[in-house]
């Protein structure tokens, strides 16, 4: 009898998880091409990222061969400035852009959306306080104000991230404002309040979890912008340092070979615009599935 109760248990803690997982993949399999693209992009963009070191044919920083040696059998991709293998890079350079960019923009996500359902739960002066910074700070061009951040703080991986994410959680405090305030006024909204439930509680338990389909679709959007942002600054010398692989610092080191022809600066670049198209179209038909539109 014991162990009848104890499967019974185990099966009823397993129903609702694995009803939840069955309505997940039967959206997957009727997802549009453009969505199995975007989903294949992504997971083949995390297992590079994930066992780069085991995929990737030499050291992330090793000296292989000479100075911009071409493509051949040996480097399959030819080599940089400094004689490192590019594919090794490229591998390596997934690892450190896109966990640099995911850890940002986790960062962006929670400081803007706490502080976004903060200023819709308790309005009045905390509302116009927090809204009124940010829109000092989306005043100044975004790229701009963190080159001057960064070349005051200084270029270390830690600044980069924090002054990344502060910028740009300002997106996310307006789109988690906006969504929250037509929450706020709702019915259990309301009687919650009355019935003396504190702040964090309604935003956490009654807010939070009617708006999150969008905030979710903001996360992708938002990795995406602090993705190319990254790219950006490393390309101009101010965000991810050498000898750490990057993306957008391999685009600048190897700039040069676009006067001869060789298309090698254009590998990091094109893997940046693969991995951006791979997310928005994922972003795109979550949005779709979320919203209840039909085909």
């Amino acid at each position: 009898m014991i162990a009848e109760e104890k499967v019974m248990t185990i099966s009823k803690a397993a129903g609702p998880a694995g009803t939840h997982w069955r309505r997940v993949w039967r959206h997957v399999r009727k997802a549009p091409l453009s969505a199995w693209i975007g989903i294949v992009i992504v997971l083949a963009y995390l297992v590079v990222a994930l066992f780069a070191p085991w995929i990737a044919p030499h050291g992330e920083t090793e000296v292989v061969g000479g100075q911009y040696d071409p493509w051949s059998d040996e480097f399959l991709l030819g080599t940089d400035q400094l004689g490192r293998d590019m594919l090794s890079r490229l591998i390596f350079g997934a690892r450190n852009t896109i966990s640099v960019a995911l850890m940002t923009t986790s960062i962006a996500f929670v400081l803007g959306t706490g502080l976004g359902l903060l200023a819709a739960t308790v309005g009045g002066w905390v509302d116009q306080l927090f809204s009124r910074l940010v829109d000092v700070i989306m005043a100044i061009p975004q790229l701009i104000f963190a080159l001057l951040l960064l070349s005051i703080f200084g270029t270390s991986v830690v600044n980069l991230v924090l002054i990344i994410a502060v910028l740009d959680s300002t997106r996310l405090f307006r789109v988690s404002r906006s969504v929250a305030l037509n929450i706020t006024v709702l019915d259990f909204v309301e009687a919650a309040r009355l019935q003396g439930e504190g702040t964090i509680w309604i935003m956490v338990r009654e807010i939070l979890p009617n708006i999150l389909a969008p905030i979710i679709a903001e996360f992708g959007m938002r990795f995406c912008f602090v993705f190319l942002t990254i790219a950006a600054l490393s390309f101009l010398g101010l965000g991810i340092q050498p000898p750490t692989a990057d993306w957008g610092s391999m685009v600048r080191e190897n700039a040069t070979l676009i006067n001869y022809g060789d298309i090698t600066p254009l590998l990091p670049a094109g893997a940046i615009a693969l991995l951006t198209i791979g997310v928005n179209f994922v972003v795109d038909w979550f949005l779709h599935i979320t919203s209840g539109l039909k085909e």
